[in-house]
């Protein structure tokens, strides 16, 4: 061998040997940490997992009990035979026992829902309120079992941040290990729910946290694994739904119409998230007009549910047996229209009238309800160029589904998990993507965020947007005694001219002041009366706010590509 040979061989080997020394440092410093996460995450996984476990056997339970079923997944076909004052009585007293837990433990009598996680792992450090949140279970399991028209995946989702958040706070988690163990959570939840373990890790990361990290992946994968492992133990390796076999695109002219379906199911999602905030806003406005008390607004929802459920015993409840009815193509065009205008008016009335539970359930029975009323219109127009009518009830449910979570990835492969029917992946993605791509513009790209953006909190536009809300005024400030504080007579003379901010306001309040006044600092007053003259705390310099939130921004992109 020659002299350059052995030079470039012995060079290789002294890479090789200082790669196998820094892997052995990582391991020996960081590797002990990470395998102790690893474990933590398997934890909250199997926790969360119980809990919506129990959460759903809990629902089938007191089901079964007050509409006198053995099989939930028939309630509506029973609750038909039943008295008519019996369906209209269990709502209403659901209702009241449901507004009586939201208004003595939660502060404005509203159930915590998936928007509050997103909230969470965005603005909190990945924590919830933990009182408000276990409140809002038993709120939302009291409305899922007496009739309520919603779905369980929210209070799931929100029971599994509770859990993450108690060990957070445990184990003094910062920002970054709380929103990953808030994800492990919500994964192992909608998992345990559905027994779909691609989906609800995919979910966690898509809807949740909002990012696709790679530091995340695996401890969100092994607690989604646990999750789905308590659902077979419990159920068996089967499907929420029972699809045909004989799902398949007969031609690829075809395509052209799931492509159109995804548009129709687009607008049925906008009309379904617009209906229940305008139903809400109509009930807040009944609500001040009339002095009624907050608790009693779930139970007037409950009597307006119960009058429905008389004619339309589907709306009760998830609605699994119609959805399923659908998905196999055993319901009529007019029946299909009705039951998507009832569902939706009961979806609207139930989340308005602050009863609890989540809209994933019932915009898959509306998607699949619009999918197979879309499916009977086109095969029978063209009837040479389509396959089945099922195949666009699934595309369907996907479609509406996707657009209400502004989540497509995870919505269509939980749809092939839910079904088990993998081979149509081309017709429910197509619809899919049309369906998210045009109700993403109509609203503000989700339900949730939707509900966020309502409330004030800004995330749909991403970090840019919302991270200034994370800054409050008073600790970006410079105090009085600070050696580069503002001169103190400059300040006064500012606050006479009305330029000043709250000690308690954030950087999202102040930096328009700073574009409209092009100042360099304002000062920073705390406003102790109406008619109390303000009292100067410091100042905040333009320069500080920006250097915050350059840091935040930074952190943020740190964490999002880690």
């Amino acid at each position: 061998m020659s002299a350059p040979d052995r030079s470039i061989l012995s060079q290789q080997l002294d890479l090789a040997v200082t790669a196998c020394k820094g892997g052995w440092q990582v391991l020996r410093h960081r590797g002990p940490s990470q395998v102790q996460f690893w474990f933590i995450a398997l934890a909250i996984g199997i926790a969360a997992g119980f809990a919506a476990l129990f959460f759903r056997k809990g629902i089938e339970a007191l089901q079964a009990f007050l509409y006198g079923t053995e099989d939930v997944q028939y309630l509506h076909t029973v609750a038909s035979s039943l008295p008519w004052y019996w369906i209209l009585v269990i709502p209403i007293v659901g209702g009241l026992i449901t507004g009586l837990i939201l208004h003595n433990f939660t502060k404005d009598g509203v159930a915590r829902s998936v928007a509050d996680v997103i909230e969470g792992a965005a603005l909190r450090d990945g924590q919830v309120g933990t009182r408000a949140g276990v409140a809002s279970a038993f709120a939302s399991f009291i409305t899922l079992s007496t009739g309520g028209s919603t779905g369980r995946e929210g209070p799931v989702v929100h029971m599994a941040a509770v859990i993450s958040t108690k060990v957070c706070r445990w184990i003094k988690a910062d920002g970054v290990t709380g929103r990953d163990l808030l994800g492990c959570a919500v994964a192992a939840a909608v998992s345990a729910s559905f027994n779909a373990p691609i989906a609800g890790a995919l979910f966690a990361l898509e809807v949740v946290l909002r990012h696709f990290a790679v530091h995340a992946f695996a401890p969100i994968v092994i607690a989604s694994v646990a999750g789905t492992v308590i659902n077979r133990l419990e159920f068996g390796d089967v499907t929420e739904f029972m699809a045909p076999e004989t799902n398949e695109l007969v031609f690829y002219q075809e395509l052209p119409a799931f492509l159109l379906l995804g548009l129709v199911c687009g607008l049925v999602a906008v009309v379904l998230m617009r209906a229940i905030f305008w139903t809400d806003d109509m009930g807040s406005a009944f609500q001040a007009r009339t002095g009624m008390p907050r608790w009693l607004r779930p139970a007037v929802a409950g009597a307006l549910l119960g009058a429905m459920a008389i004619f339309y015993p589907h709306i009760i409840g998830v609605g699994y047996e119609t959805t399923s009815l659908a998905l196999t193509g055993q319901l009529a065009l007019n029946e299909v229209m009705v039951f998507i205008v009832m569902k939706t008016a009961a979806v609207a009335i139930t989340m308005a009238g602050r009863m609890g539970g989540g809209v994933f359930s019932p915009s898959l029975m509306i998607g699949a309800l619009t999918g197979l009323g879309f499916g009977l219109v086109a095969t029978g127009i063209f009837p040479d160029v389509s396959g089945s009518v099922t195949l666009y009830a699934l595309a369907g449910m996907g479609a509406v589904a996707a657009a209400v979570l502004g989540a497509p990835i995870s919505t269509t492969l939980i749809v092939f998990e839910l079904t088990g029917d993998w081979q149509t992946g081309l017709a429910v993605m197509v619809a899919v993507s049309m369906s998210t791509a045009l109700s993403s513009r109509l609203v503000d790209r989700s339900f949730f965020l939707t509900q966020l953006e309502r409330r004030g909190v800004h995330l749909a536009a991403g970090p840019q947007a919302y991270l200034l809300a994370m800054f409050r005024v008073g600790s970006v400030m410079r105090k009085p005694d600070d050696p580069r504080a503002a001169d103190e007579a400059r300040c006064w003379e500012m606050i006479g001219e009305g330029i000043y901010v709250d000690m308690g306001a954030t950087l999202e309040a102040a930096m328009p002041i700073f574009d409209r006044t092009m100042v360099r600092f304002i000062p920073v007053v705390t406003l102790t009366g109406e008619n109390a003259a303000p009292e100067l705390q410091g100042a905040l310099f333009h320069v500080d706010a920006l250097k915050a939130y350059n840091r935040a921004l930074a952190a943020t992109a740190a964490e999002e590509h880690s």
